[in-house]
């Protein structure tokens, strides 16, 4: 077994759970040490618009939360916040924990039904909208809040049904900065600059990004909306030496005509996750930031963002793995079959949340004696590599054969045409289901499915290979969240004859 991060001050305890012994209370006494600390720091930069030091973002902070306590806000209500990225966002978020309320980040790309959902079944008794001022008041704050105290609630976005709010308490918070820094080897002097592209109502973006700049007084650089120039420009002009974002946005920024016109040389950590890698691209990654550690992290709402990563040193011999357990995260595999050792992964750690808000049944089903049955299929090596081949719910039975679709997606996606792929299964009379795929191109590729899928043919047993692949000439259809509508692709596709 491979142990390849710092583990010291790591105990178990009686209830079996590993825990960090050196955290704060609270993420407000986290982000009061780092405004000691350092008050001058630069805090968050908006691109386009303000930049604030540590001392500026408390005393705006504190102003809000004075403001939401005027309106009757209490300690444990909820608060919406309904903006984009940008600085409001994060005084909304700061302002909502000194207040000693618990945070809603909604998925601003939610139709408006999901909207009033979240704000409904959270029961929150404000949110910040966009266009309208944040609430002011005389300075206030909570500094007396506990680990186990519930700090926010993300809402996930499932490809089926309503989303579920995940009860994020400041201990999950404060676990998973501490992943952060020790899985991805960050230094905690305040001399991070990490560019958020990603939105900060996920968390990515708030949690392994803006949260872990905040607790060692490092700087946050967000862009308000993604584009591809404004990305590289950021990366150069800010002086930003850690990014972090999904393999396709990577792609596309090494890809561009001008990439080699762009100094990325002073960029130290560069990570990805969210969707299956090709070799390939992790060995441009590495040729085009020279300077940088590659690294691919693993994770859930309901693990507060981290779990795996996979370091750069086993970066692109490995790059079908996420890695290895992080210092306080347990793994095990659950029903695993015997012969492909797939089984569903659960995980154990002080970064698993404490359950679904207003949804027992939901949290009695994926939270079983301190374990989260997290519905992805996995491998884990003897050396304590990850490999996740599936969703448990999207498992293919071709004729009594497992296929699992991560699998062959990441076998897809190492054909130097493909951008991104989806694997679903297919109907069929004799077989029960057959493998079918979903492919969009790389602008300016061409590659026919027969050529796509003889390709595959040389990674994968012949069972696996698609018999239908449908190349698209648009985007593969996402939900809010950016996951993959694959019961819609499932059932819209006109699959067409098949390959064999």
């Amino acid at each position: 077994m491979i142990r390849p991060y710092d583990y010291s001050g790591v105990t178990r305890g009686a209830d079996g759970i590993l825990r960090y012994d050196n955290l704060p209370n609270s993420l407000v006494e986290m982000l009061r040490t780092s405004v000691d600390k350092a008050p001058n720091n630069e805090a968050v930069v908006e691109l386009g618009a303000e930049r604030i030091n540590y001392q500026q973002l408390w005393d705006r902070a504190a102003r809000v939360a004075g403001g939401l306590k005027a309106m009757g806000v209490e300690r444990g209500d909820r608060v919406a916040i309904q903006l984009g990225n940008g600085l409001q966002w994060c005084v909304a978020f700061w302002g909502i924990q000194l207040a000693g309320a618990i945070a809603v980040p909604v998925n601003t790309r939610f139709a408006e039904p999901e909207v009033e959902y979240v704000i409904n079944d959270s029961g929150a008794k404000f949110s910040f909208k966009p266009g309208a001022a944040l609430p002011e008041g005389a300075p206030f704050a909570i500094e007396d809040l506990g680990q186990e105290e519930a700090s926010a609630i993300f809402y996930t976005s499932g490809t089926t049904g309503f989303p579920k709010g995940a009860i994020t308490t400041h201990a999950n918070f404060l676990t998973n900065n501490e992943n952060c820094v020790r899985v991805v080897n960050l230094p905690t002097d305040g001399s991070v600059r990490t560019l958020i592209s990603v939105p900060l109502f996920h968390v990515t973006g708030c949690n392994s990004q803006f949260l872990c700049c905040c607790a060692s007084g490092a700087t946050s650089v967000i862009m308000p909306a993604f584009n591809v120039q404004e990305f590289l420009k950021a990366i150069v002009n800010e002086r930003t030496n850690s990014v972090t974002s999904v393999p396709a946005i990577h792609w596309l920024a090494i890809s561009q005509p001008n990439f080699k016109d762009f100094d990325v040389s002073h960029v130290r950590w560069l990570t990805y996750g969210g969707a299956p890698i090709a070799p390939e691209l992790v060995g441009k990654l590495i040729e085009s930031f020279p300077n940088a550690r590659v690294g691919n992290g693993f994770g859930l709402s309901e693990t507060s963002s981290v779990a795996t990563f996979l370091p750069h040193e086993y970066s692109r011999a490995h790059a079908d793995s996420v890695g290895f357990a992080a210092p306080v995260v347990d793994l095990e595999l659950f029903e695993t079959d015997a012969e492909s050792g797939v089984g569903e992964l659960l995980i154990r750690g002080a970064n698993v949340v404490k359950g679904y808000w207003n949804k027992p049944e939901a949290t009695e089903a994926a939270f079983v004696n301190g374990w989260l049955h997290t519905g992805d299929m996995a491998r884990i090596s003897p050396e304590g590599f990850v490999q996740i081949v599936d969703r448990k719910k999207d498992m293919i039975n071709r004729g009594g054969e497992n296929v699992y679709c991560v699998e062959v997606e990441n076998a897809l996606a190492a054909h130097p045409a493909v951008l991104e792929v989806a694997v679903v299964g297919v109907p069929d009379t004799m077989m029960g289901e057959k493998v079918g795929a979903v492919i969009s191109l790389q602008p300016g590729k061409t590659a026919t499915p027969a050529e796509i899928a003889e390709f595959a043919r040389n990674l994968l047993a012949d069972f696996k290979v698609p018999q239908y692949l449908v190349i698209s000439a648009t985007p593969l259809p996402r939900n809010p969240s950016g996951k993959i509508l694959k019961p819609r692709l499932r059932n819209e596709t006109n699959w067409g004859k098949p390959l064999r």
